[in-house]
């Protein structure tokens, strides 16, 4: 459902900026993930320069890259499928994908979710697209608030330690705060940096922990 509000958000918010509904439709077709199909008509309907736009869209793309190199490690698929298989790799087949326990389930997870997700997301683009004109304002209905709903409700399971909480706290802030002052797309890929930030804070009070243990272990053994 959450994702079917999204896809009816992006038809409208599209043909709203200008789009038609071909254009439209052609990007769910081809593009195939929201945020960058997002950014895109935005900074279209913003005025923006078309490759000041595609180039925001971009950037909110490439985590499907990072995305990739992790799903076919567990997916294992031959050559000649990979290309398809890629145009599936999403925040949401990929969430599911990594929750499953054996290649088999992972491949079955993948395939149904990138099934059902594709048809219904362009299902949902031709009717927001073909309705712009009925709907008006998609921030008066709050439809551009599926989008990252979808997001918040396939992140916040997979949050299980302090460790992985301090992160996505920390990508939010920079997100949130890098927003103003960076162009489209680079915010989201700042908030990356909240990873490796973490992992080496919690590397030093690791070291300082164990630094502490030491000499009450030296007493130990005298």
């Amino acid at each position: 459902m959450a994702v079917g509000l999204s896809g009816f958000a992006f038809g409208v918010t599209s043909a709203g900026s200008g789009l038609t509904v071909l254009q439209t439709c052609a990007l769910s077709l081809l593009v195939f993930t929201g945020a960058s199909q997002f950014a895109l008509v935005g900074a279209l309907a913003g005025g923006g320069n078309p490759f000041t736009a595609a180039a925001g869209a971009f950037f909110l793309g490439v985590r499907n890259a990072f995305y990739g190199l992790r799903l076919s490690q567990l997916l294992a698929l031959p050559r000649a499928v990979r290309p398809f298989a890629a145009q599936w790799v999403i925040d949401e087949t990929t969430a599911v994908a990594l929750a499953q326990p054996t290649r088999r389930s992972v491949r079955i997870g993948f395939t149904v979710t990138g099934l059902s997700l594709y048809v219904l997301w362009n299902l949902t683009t031709l009717l927001g697209a073909l309705g712009a004109e009925a709907i008006g304002d998609t921030d008066a209905w709050g439809l551009d608030a599926a989008g990252p709903a979808v997001f918040l409700a396939l992140l916040a399971p997979m949050l299980r330690t302090t460790l992985e909480r301090a992160v996505a706290g920390l990508a939010v802030l920079l997100g949130l705060g890098l927003l103003p002052v960076l162009p489209a797309g680079v915010p989201v890929l700042a908030a990356a940096l909240a990873a490796p930030f973490a992992l080496w804070a919690d590397g030093r009070r690791r070291t300082r922990a164990q630094a502490a243990d030491e000499p009450d272990t030296a007493e130990e053994k005298r």
